[in-house]
């Protein structure tokens, strides 16, 4: 077990997703027949993001949503950002960044409710966003025919970069004002 961190740093970079500290500790006592705690795994996570946070490095290791996961550092987004927009060939349409945003704000909120907002037939957006597993399925509401509601998913949450819906930006800090209409009084 001198290479625990190793193979702690293995199971982060393998996981798709950020992993939690359970699924760690899940691993690794299947792997070495031998009990972890919380607190052993979060001294070696400490150590580990010390290791990454060195300047000779361009990844970091992150905590984000309660999970782990190896992200480029800051410094580095603005290359990145070029090359998957050069490789992006399944971006949100229009209509669906609006869902999308409608359903963050809102939610759980029902297909109708979106529509109503939107003005417009939703199914196609809620579908690829259901397929891209940016929202998901939250339960049903009590309103007649018990319509489904809808959530943002956690890896909504990931792809943001974000613990928490407080985190998301308010929509006063959106607003610049260059959409009122006429004079302003003051």
């Amino acid at each position: 077990m001198d290479n625990l961190e190793q193979y702690i740093e293995a199971l982060i970079f393998a996981s798709e997703q950020g992993i939690r500290t359970e699924e760690l500790i899940y691993c690794l006592q299947a792997t070495f027949n031998h009990d972890f705690t919380t607190d052993d795994i979060a001294v070696h996570l400490s150590n580990i993001t010390k290791k990454y946070n060195q300047s000779v490095l361009a990844i970091e290791l992150v905590k984000i949503n309660n999970s782990y996961q190896f992200l480029t550092k800051k410094e580095y987004h603005t290359a990145i950002s070029l090359l998957q927009i050069q490789r992006s060939k399944k971006k949100l349409s229009q209509a669906a960044l609006e869902t999308l945003a409608i359903i963050a704000y809102k939610q759980p909120v029902t297909k109708t409710d979106v529509e109503q907002i939107r003005g417009v037939n939703c199914d196609y957006s809620i579908q690829k966003l259901l397929e891209k597993e940016l929202i998901a399925i939250s339960g049903k509401s009590d309103a007649i025919g018990k319509p489904i509601l809808y959530s943002t998913s956690n890896l909504f949450m990931d792809y943001f970069g974000i613990n928490n819906m407080n985190e998301l930006p308010q929509l006063k800090e959106i607003t610049d004002g260059s959409s009122t209409i006429g004079e302003q009084v003051e």
